[in-house]
């Protein structure tokens, strides 16, 4: 058994580890060490620093009971060995010794090891650009970026700021200098989509419009060629293959690399995204060494490939898992389905398991639907639309994938997490038609959006339902290609009859059934409704009758229409 154990990395997974271990084998000795001397924070918490929801630093790096997780505290209250400012550069496998430099003299010396955890999380992608050195150019990797960025801000330094990225740190840096300080924004994505490798376009394109709705400009399909300024004055501009943006920050949110460097260079095993592989126990190819967190490459459990994970709920939980098999139990980490969640301005966004595109290059054959309906029952005073969006293999109906959003961020939240557990047990789409979740009016519909996602999604396996997605509905009728039936309430649909004329049809659905003989043959027609199934009831009507067998129903109806493109509507509307 372990008697001395060396952790690299003080962040997340490390302090999680380390705490772990004095807790059920005391007599342990355990050593944390890291580069920085700011250790065992929450660094997922920094754009809502800079942002002002959190006011001091120093909440990022405290306890809940607001105690300070610095060295002081882990030496005296855990029981460890914390040495920062210390840097490992070398492994000696055969020996069991960690060759380590203390970055304040230089001075180098050997950690022997009976157990050594690598925690050496993620190094941020940084571009080849000219311009890259300047003043006000910096990534968000730790607390002093966040220090000196909120500095600048904070004192009126900047007042146009360009964010380099489309992910989630680049679009929460976006909202935090634009909710509180006011600051200019521009988001720039060289991809045709915001955070395309966690939505779908269809759900991502709302996204988009709520950013600039609440004022950052978002430029979507550029490069950024370089970035403008001088060592003097610092940075002046961001010069894209389209554009040049005047601004005096820019963030830098381009992605990140596992920090397998170390590990590589002791001959552990890496994977094909350079993250170190390691076991179900966390273990690497060597037995005396584990990793976890930003640095590994862990099963997706859907897909059953390895890749990285970077967030920091995995860690945390990895670290104990590690922490426990050290000092002598036996636990596993199976893998992830990559559940995720994010908050823009007042839009919870929230996935888990793959998306369409993930699933297709997997070896599926996805399906997907979006429903649209209200987070509560739908008489509840504060009732708000959530948008669910459900993908399953055509084959095996093997359920994928799950996106949802709603400004109820915690309604939103508890959707995801309840089909994430179940993503990775393979479950099928009759689990989740049939999945039972509490119900009360104050919480939710007696027929649950997750419940009505699912039988929708069914519907459209079956045959019964055939779909278009409002990306796909939005080019065709903006393209003249198909005319609308418009099953809502004349009250409703008039606005949208006044403004789009001919290629606006409404027919309630109460008189669908006597009015037959007004529907168009030579026309695609494209259906819809509040919010999707009065449309889809009418295009099993119009099958059963023989007319116009050329539908298609609108997923998500004209809520799905306006969450995605809120010009489409009337003015007024």
């Amino acid at each position: 058994m372990a008697k001395r154990v060396v952790i690299v990395g003080a962040v997340a997974l490390g302090p999680k580890a380390a705490c772990r271990i004095k807790r059920i084998a005391p007599s342990f000795d355990v050593v944390l060490l890291d580069k920085d001397d700011l250790i065992s924070y929450g660094g997922c918490g920094i754009p809502y620093y800079i942002g002002g929801d959190v006011d001091n630093i120093e909440a990022l790096r405290s306890t809940s009971a607001h105690v300070l997780r610095d060295s002081n505290y882990f030496q005296n209250v855990k029981g460890l060995e914390v040495r920062t400012r210390t840097e490992a550069i070398a492994i000696d496998r055969r020996n069991k010794k960690l060759k380590i430099r203390n970055l304040v003299d230089g001075r180098e010396e050997q950690l022997d090891y009976d157990k050594l955890v690598l925690a050496t999380g993620a190094t941020p992608v940084v571009p080849p650009l000219p311009g890259i050195d300047l003043p006000g150019v910096s990534v968000i990797s730790n607390l002093h970026h966040a220090k000196t960025i909120k500095d600048m801000v904070s004192k009126g330094q900047v007042e146009r700021a360009v964010v380099i990225g489309g992910g989630a740190i680049g679009i929460e840096m976006a909202e935090a200098l634009t909710d509180l300080w006011g600051v200019e924004t521009t988001l720039i994505e060289m991809m045709d989509q915001l955070l395309p490798t966690a939505l779908g376009k269809d759900m991502a394109l709302p996204v988009k419009k709520h950013m600039e709705k609440n004022g950052i400009r978002v430029l979507l399909g550029e490069r950024v060629n370089r970035i403008l300024g001088d060592s003097v004055n610092g940075v002046q501009a961001v010069e894209t293959s389209n554009s040049k943006i005047p601004c005096e920050l820019v963030i830098l949110s381009v992605g990140i690399r596992p920090g397998s460097t170390l590990a590589s260079e002791a001959g552990l095993a890496t994977g094909m995204y350079n993250g170190i592989l390691v076991d179900k126990c966390l273990r690497t190819s060597d037995p005396d060494i584990y990793a976890g967190g930003d640095c590994v490459e862990i099963p997706h459990l859907v897909s059953g490939h390895n890749l990285p994970m970077p967030l920091g709920s995995l860690a945390n939980r990895q670290g104990r898992v590690i922490g426990t098999n050290i000092a002598g139990g036996c636990e596993h980490f199976k893998g992830t389905v990559g559940t995720f969640c994010l908050k823009i301005f007042e839009l919870g966004i929230a996935r888990a398991g793959l998306t369409v595109k993930q699933a297709s290059e997997a070896g599926f054959d996805p399906v997907h639907t979006v429903v649209v309906q209200a987070d509560r029952a739908h008489f509840y005073p504060d009732m708000q639309l959530m948008y669910i969006k459900l993908i399953a293999d055509r084959k095996t109906k093997k359920v994928l994938g799950i996106e949802a959003a709603g400004s109820h961020l915690d309604a939103v939240k508890s959707r995801v997490d309840a089909v994430a557990v179940l993503l990775g047990q393979g479950v099928g789409l009759e689990e989740i038609t049939t999945m039972e979740v509490g119900y009360a009016p104050p919480f939710a519909s007696a027929m649950d959006i997750i419940n009505n996602a699912a039988n929708s999604l069914d519907n459209i396996m079956e045959g019964y339902q055939v779909p278009i997605d409002v990306i796909d509905f939005l080019k065709e009728f903006k393209g003249n290609n198909g005319i609308v039936l418009d099953v809502r309430s004349p009250v409703q649909a008039g606005p949208f009859v006044e403004k789009y004329g001919r290629q606006w049809l409404n027919i309630d659905e109460g008189e669908l059934k006597s009015r037959l003989a007004e529907i168009p043959q030579d026309k695609p027609l494209l259906l819809v409704c509040g919010s999707g199934p009065r449309s889809y009831e009418a295009q099993l009507l119009l099958r059963s009758q023989g007319i116009n067998n050329d539908t298609k129903n609108v997923q998500g109806g004209i809520g799905m229409i306006m969450f995605s493109d809120p010009e489409f509507a009337p003015k007024d509307y």
